[in-house]
This record gives C-alpha cells, structure tokens and sequence, in this order.
C-alpha cells in the first residue's frame, strides 16, 4: 500500500506531454531531483525525503533559427557509467547540461532543413559522451524508424555480447530493440498493431511497452516474442517506469490510475509473470507523467496538466 506524501509545488502546470516528469534519486545526499516540461521553459526541483522543495531552477529552449518560441518537447537525466547529463530537446535542437543544470555543455542545431531529425523523421541519434567536457560528438543515425520516435529505453549491458540494451519506439507502435557499441546493432523489430506505444522500459532482457489503448505489454527483447499482454488501463497509456532492484513495473494513463506491476521470471520457462500490486487514482487529472522515486520503488511521483504540483505517494 502507498499513502499520499507532502506535494512539491510547481511554478505552472506540466504540458500535456507523454513522459513529462523525469527523476533522478541521488540517495547519498538524501536528495532527489525533479525535473518538468512546461511550453518554451523546464522546471527543475530538488527535494528531501520529507518533500520540502530545497531548490528550484528554470532552464529555457535555445532559440536556434526560427521566429516563435521553441518548445520543450522532453526533460531526461540520462545516467552514463562515468556521468549523468540532463538532456532538453525541443523543436530547434538538443540542450545537454550539467546533471544540475547549472552548465550547458552541448547544444545540436536543428535547422529548417533538417528540423525533423528525431521528431518527425523517425531517426535516431547517437552521440559520444567524454568522462568530462563539452568534446560530445554526433557518431551515429539510426534510421529504422518511418514514423515519429515517441520513447527511448536502455539498460546495462554488463558486458554480455549480443544482449538487447537499447529499445526505441514509435508512433505507429514499432519497436526496435539494439545492442549498442561503437556501432548500434539492430538485433530484432517487434511490429505495432494499430496503436501508437508512448513509453517503454527494459528489465533482464525484456520490453515493457505502453500503447495509446490502454495495453501494456511484455516482449522477450531479443526474440521479439509477446510474453504477458495486460489490458491495464481505460485510456492511452501516457508513462511507463521501472525500479529494477525490485522488479516493479508503474503504469500511468489517462483514465486517472496508476499501477504498480510485480514482474518475475518463471524458471522453469523462462516467461515473465506479472502480479498486480497496487492502483491509485489521482481524480480529475490528465496524468502526464508519473516516476519511481528510488530504485527500490518504494514511492513514485506524478504529473498532471493544469496541476501545479507534484504528487508523491510512499509506501506504507
């Protein structure tokens, strides 16, 4: 069971944006960052354990070319064995800071010529990260994809060949799961059926995926074979999250719920077995994203528009 914790207020409301909340748990410090997508601008929040918000900082979209305002499409940490950078992509490019934001460190242009390059166009982008520094270099495109990329999942490899670690998403609902290295290889393709999948996630070689009608599905990520299908939710499924030390999967939608999924391996097939562990409904909300606080997923945290507030909820 999970009981309702002290909020962190906003300075607006999250846009009504899949994914919108990002969250990076720095335990060594008691500390957590938050980080939320608001039209031209991106919030960044840090909190106690108690809630009580500590600091808060406002990141813009670089102009780039173009008249009108850019629009923040995306806030994520992306946690590198050596680094973490906070990435901000919008319409006109893609800003990488600093994991406090306080330093930009990288910024890739896209100009109306190439504009779409990974919001329309389908293509992904791979870039070199240094130990330290502004040197990051674009090395690779990826261009499996015909249709917008929605989401982007990853997970360790630990050194293992031939292991799925990377899975990317579309809006026509295809997947596409890699293995990463000095050149991406694409190891298999599991096609969409009709419904665009909006977030995924990837635990022990397996891909959980959210689509636009409800469903959330289990893949086997090397072989593409549909493991579990759960009709979780009413609406489009809008954010997917994992705490891996734990095994738990969090669905949210836009029917109001969020659920909390115990996933583990049978073994003696080797199938994924989900059980449901706990629903939470936020009323009249259009959730935009929702994250597991710690990597335990002993409390989560959610977004909604027009709310100008994050929710955290704990387990009791």
């Amino acid at each position: 069971m999970f009981r309702r914790e002290r909020s962190i207020p906003l300075r607006g409301s999250a846009a009504a944006l899949c994914n919108n909340l990002s969250v990076l748990p720095l335990p060594t410090r008691s500390l957590t960052h938050f980080g939320v997508v608001h039209g031209p601008s991106a919030q960044l929040l840090s909190a106690a354990p108690e809630g009580a918000p500590l600091a808060q900082r406002q990141l813009h979209a670089k102009e780039g070319a173009g008249v009108s305002p850019p629009l923040i499409t995306q806030i994520h940490w992306c946690v590198l064995p050596f680094r973490v950078l906070l990435v901000l992509t919008s319409h006109r490019g893609i800003q990488m800071y600093e994991s406090d934001g306080s330093v930009m460190v990288y910024w890739h242009a896209l100009d109306a010529g190439d504009a779409s390059l990974g919001t329309w166009s389908g293509r992904v982008l791979v870039f070199d990260i240094p130990t330290k520094g502004p040197n990051i270099v674009l090395s690779e495109e990826l261009a499996r994809h015909q249709t917008p990329i929605t989401d982007i999942a990853t997970e360790p490899a630990q050194g293992q060949d031939c292991v799925a670690d990377t899975v990317t998403a579309d809006d026509s609902g295809l997947l596409c799961v890699w293995r990463s290295g000095p050149k991406f290889k694409l190891l298999t393709q599991i096609p969409g059926f009709g419904a665009p999948c909006s977030s995924v996630q990837l635990w022990q070689g397996t891909v959980a995926a959210g689509y636009g009608n409800g469903q959330v599905r289990l893949y086997e990520a090397s072989t593409g074979t549909l493991h579990v299908q759960i009709s979780a939710h009413a609406r489009a499924v809008c954010a997917l999250d994992l705490a891996p030390e734990a095994g738990k999967l969090l669905s949210a939608a836009e029917d109001t719920f969020i659920h909390i999924w115990k996933l583990s391996r049978n073994p003696e097939d080797g199938y994924i077995e989900v059980e449901h562990c706990h629903g939470e409904c936020v009323p009249d909300t259009q959730i935009c994203g929702a994250r597991f606080c710690d990597l335990s997923g002993s409390s989560f945290a959610v977004t909604g528009y027009d709310l100008a507030e994050i929710l955290r909820f704990s387990s009791m």
